[in-house]
């Protein structure tokens, strides 16, 4: 007879969660069983090219070589992955932006069990939202992340307008050495600020690239901000660009793209229109900090297509459900930094520092036994975040799980946008509000990676 061991019972809960997500409908759960066959992503460790010197070593991505791949899904078609671990240490999934079933997001011990060396889970779900997303670890997410396995998704809808190319760009930086080889992946004194910047910075894994796109026609351009830490000011140098969608969503009303700051975890597409003659070029830059750099550019070939930008038809809004402001019950959320506990040793990797919180409470690490939750809500009911950042410190906060709507900010004036990612600014307050529709434990979070994994992380559990 076999011995029962707790990894054994971990391995045959995890098949469960593949089949039967909690807060399924019965038409999820068909959509799931009738999935395609599932697209391997197996975690490896390869020698990439990222710099002019040596290629650098221990360099992970999720395929065979290269930036892990652009996984495309279609709106409200299933969609089926199997990661199979293939490094030496636990890693998950989370679907970063993907109104996904709770047992599908990849947060260790809140909704699913490690997948060890060698082992492997099946991912099944509908994508409900059209738009740019994007992949990556919840599991040693500093390390994970930080050496390559973060990966774009692109959900399409087919009554999307008619472009004439598209471009992806995964942006992220890299901590590397003059050697080109990785250098330790955070400093403690920078964790306890902004974070640790990277010392590369690639689109697609490359510095400054370039792509062709069609004369005079119109670029769909994505961008996936998938870096642990930099916070980017977007400028397009030699064409007129249109912000249509931000973080999965189309923006409310579409404007030119003059300076925008988003920071890691978010997403932006833009429409360009390329310039008429032959080899001129367009340039995606970052003008943040001292120093603007060019994150990659486009190349007009051929004859001009003469495209006009205002033929295009608006982005088809997402079915996300209205929040009711006068109804909503309120949540305070206050983003803090901290001395108090120090995190707790975790198979998915500690800091070993406690330098944030949220509502005074530290995030001890993953563990079996997380805090409690910041609130425990009602399905279907309507709710405003009352958010406040009480620090020097510019912080993206992503939930998972739900989407939100930004209603107002007291420093500036903005757009009623959809999103599930805020970048909060200094002593800013702001109101988000939501319905929780999708039930379970969802997991709320600054997206820099080191305030993430030294306090500032909790979650809502909607019931």
């Amino acid at each position: 007879m076999s011995k029962v061991t707790r990894r054994a019972i971990l391995k045959a809960s995890a098949g469960v969660a593949c089949g039967f997500g909690l807060g399924w409908t019965g038409n999820s759960i068909r959509s799931a069983l009738a999935a395609p066959e599932p697209r391997i992503l197996k975690p490896r460790k390869i020698e990439a090219k990222l710099t002019g010197t040596d290629l650098t070593r221990d360099v992970l991505t999720y395929d065979d070589a290269g930036v892990p791949p652009v996984l495309r899904m279609r709106k409200g078609e299933a969609f089926a992955a199997r990661l199979v671990n293939g490094i030496d240490e636990p890693t998950t999934i989370h679907w970063h932006g993907i109104r996904v079933p709770n047992k599908m997001d990849g947060v260790p011990f809140l909704v699913q069990p490690y997948v060890y060396t060698g082992d492997q889970f099946d991912y099944v779900f509908t994508p409900p939202d059209a738009g740019t997303f994007w992949y990556h670890p919840h599991c040693n997410t500093l390390i994970q992340m930080g050496h390559g396995l973060t990966g774009v998704i692109v959900v399409e809808n087919p009554a999307d307008p008619e472009f004439d190319a598209e471009v992806v760009l995964n942006l992220r930086d890299w901590r590397l050495g003059g050697d080109g080889q990785f250098i330790e992946q955070y400093r403690p004194r920078d964790a306890a600020r902004s974070g640790t910047f990277g010392t590369v910075r690639t689109a697609n894994w490359i510095e400054q690239p370039q792509y062709d796109a069609p004369s005079g026609g119109l670029v769909r351009l994505r961008v996936a901000i998938t870096d642990v830490t930099r916070i980017y000011s977007f400028r397009v140098q030699g064409s007129g660009a249109t912000v249509i969608a931000i973080d999965g969503n189309p923006v409310p009303q579409a404007f030119p793209l003059d300076l925008l700051q988003l920071g890691p975890g978010q997403r932006l597409e833009l429409a360009i229109r390329m310039p008429d003659n032959e080899g001129a070029l367009v340039s995606l830059e970052d003008i943040r900090g001292t120093k603007s750099a060019v994150l990659a550019t486009l190349r007009s070939v051929g004859a001009s297509l003469r495209r006009d930008a205002r033929d295009l038809a608006p982005l088809e809004p997402n079915p996300i459900d209205q929040v009711d402001v006068a109804s909503a019950q309120h949540i305070r959320l206050a983003l803090s930094a901290t001395a108090e506990n120090v995190s707790t040793d975790s198979i998915c990797g500690s800091l070993g520092y406690s330098f944030w919180a949220i509502n005074k409470v530290p995030w001890p690490g993953d563990t079996p036994d997380p805090t409690a939750p910041l609130a425990e809500l009602k399905l279907g009911k309507s709710y405003v975040i009352d958010m406040e950042n009480l620090t020097p410190q510019v912080h993206p906060i992503h939930l998972h799980g739900m989407s939100f709507k930004v209603l107002s900010s007291s420093k500036r004036q903005i757009q009623p946008q959809i999103t599930d990612t805020y970048l909060i600014q200094a002593d800013e307050k702001v109101q988000l509000g939501f319905v929780a529709d999708n039930p379970g434990d969802w997991l709320l979070h600054c997206h820099i990676i080191e305030h993430q994994k030294t306090g500032m992380t909790s979650y809502l559990r909607v019931v």
